[in-house]
């Protein structure tokens, strides 16, 4: 299965060990709670996963390596313990806590969440002296003569032996222990999960022309040859800080990423291309609407490759606006919950108490963040979220600390005029968002007219959790033109034969 499939499996899986009776007891008793096994090559995102789960529960997430455990990190340090026998002293031999349970609880005591998920990652690499051990804690969660807290759901990961020299092979009885999962890369998939995370548009493009480069795995006479999904996003995150800070992108930097050397040179020479074509079509002017009707009659005459481009850099540019306009819709949201919340203490209240108000709140929502972030209950773009409502908290308190030494001791006045700032700015965010995805369309039908171009324009903006979600909230007269199409067949299969057409 996929990787997608694979998270589903994970979360339905939690969601079943985590399910409680009428007497809030766990239903599935630890010893029947087997483990998830994803097996699969590396780098396809089997980590990624496990922090996505955890987020979209609210639970906790502790992962370990397992391939530097011993069994002393792992089950813990013995010690002499005298206790009493039938009025005999004996001296008996003790373990500290495991290193990794201890984790468990440290999480547990600095986040205040109680439920999570175990990932062991690389559990088929463990060493000689902890085999003995897994078969204990895979069907009792006991490391040692410590368990693993209720409510605690174990995963556990590793790689097929083609892949790691350090596989041990896994016997009957464990794997009987064990949910196995096998997961395989996924371009599909991955593509949606790139888009929606803002992956640089260059990687994107290259990968919908050249797709069997997405992930490969070769043992050649000049040793191993390998390209994979983490090393994709990766290569695409220090392309962004390279061109912020403009710095070359070279295939001295992009050999370091991709460690197959043909791909590696395939794609330093697109990018080449990419940036050639992005200067040769302002993706601002023809989103602005002042773009040249020569530019449009030269798309219209460009190549597979140029036009796939041309089409990635107007949705990044439009997906970049609507993720905007996403993030202040929830800062915006969350601000009314606040203050609602809070109305009728700042109602009766001066500025200054307003503030103090504020400031509390502020407080809280920061800490609420730092136990989200060491649970990695938080995503990035939440957390996103979280922080500019925390600034606009404290731009509130400075406008009442304004008002109350200026004698404007009105602070549900300050804070609707704050409110009624913020919502006018979003509602020309919207403007523009709407004005350049029409003006978008417009240049698409006069270069590609409702061809195959427009189809993948179309499934583009509909697969986007942003754009789909700013075209479902405010509406869009060239998406509705043209998305029909899509409503009737299974996108991703046969998009990519029609896209086919166009290279012949």
């Amino acid at each position: 299965m996929n990787i997608e499939q694979a998270k589903n499996q994970v979360k339905y899986t939690v969601i079943s060990y985590l399910s409680k009776d009428e007497f809030g007891e766990y239903i599935v008793p630890v010893e029947r709670q087997r483990p998830l096994f994803l097996v699969g090559p590396p780098g396809i995102g089997k980590t990624d996963i496990m922090s996505q789960v955890a987020r979209e529960m609210g639970i906790g997430l502790v992962s370990y390596s397992m391939t530097h455990h011993t069994r002393q990190s792992a089950l813990g340090l013995p010690f002499i313990h005298e206790k009493e026998y039938g009025g005999q002293e004996y001296r008996t031999t003790e373990y500290t806590m495991s290193e990794i349970i201890a984790s468990v609880y440290d999480t547990m005591e600095d986040t205040g969440i109680k439920e999570g998920i175990l990932f062991l990652d690389e559990i088929n690499c463990i060493s000689e002296t902890l085999a003995p051990s897994m078969l204990q804690f895979l069907q009792y969660k006991v490391f040692g003569r410590h368990k693993v807290p209720e409510g605690w759901v174990v995963v556990t990961a590793g790689n097929p032996p083609e892949y790691n020299d350090s596989v041990r092979e896994m016997d009957i009885v464990t794997l009987d222990r064990l949910k196995r999962i096998d997961v395989e890369p996924d371009l599909a998939v991955w593509q949606k999960y790139a888009q929606n995370e803002g992956v640089n548009s260059a990687v994107l493009s290259y990968l919908q022309i050249k797709k069997d480069d997405f992930y490969s795995v070769q043992t050649t006479v000049d040793g191993k040859l390998f390209v994979t999904a983490r090393g994709w996003v990766d290569l695409a995150g220090i392309i962004d800080l390279y061109e912020k800070n403009h710095l070359p992108v070279d295939i001295d930097l992009i050999s370091q990423y991709i460690q197959d050397q043909r791909i590696a040179r395939d794609f330093a020479a697109y990018y080449d291309l990419f940036y050639k074509f992005r200067q040769e079509y302002d993706v601002t002017d023809i989103l602005n609407g002042t773009w040249d009707p020569d530019v449009a009659a030269k798309a219209g005459e460009a190549a597979f490759d140029e036009r796939i481009t041309i089409i990635r850099m107007l949705s990044d540019g439009l997906i970049s606006d609507f993720r905007k306009i996403n993030e202040e819709d929830e800062v915006i949201g969350q601000l009314v919950e606040i203050i609602k919340g809070d109305r009728d203490r700042l109602a009766r209240g001066g500025c200054a108490q307003a503030v103090t108000l504020l400031d509390q709140r502020r407080e809280e929502m920061r800490s609420q963040v730092q136990r989200e972030s060491r649970a990695h209950s938080i995503s990035r773009g939440q957390k996103r979220v979280s922080l500019a409502v925390i600034s606009a908290l404290s731009e509130i308190g400075g406008l009442l600390s304004s008002g109350a030494t200026t004698g404007r001791d009105d602070p549900v006045s300050v804070i609707r005029g704050y409110m009624g700032g913020r919502n006018g700015k979003k509602e020309e965010l919207v403007k523009n968002g709407s004005a350049r995805l029409e003006n978008a369309f417009g240049f698409l039908e006069k270069a590609y007219g409702d061809d195959n171009e427009m189809l993948v324009f179309v499934t583009t903006l509909t697969e986007n959790k942003y754009s789909s979600r700013f075209i479902g909230k405010y509406g869009s007269d060239g998406y509705f033109r043209h998305n029909k199409e899509v409503l009737f067949y299974d996108r991703e299969k046969d998009l990519q034969e029609r896209i086919g057409q166009l290279e012949k």
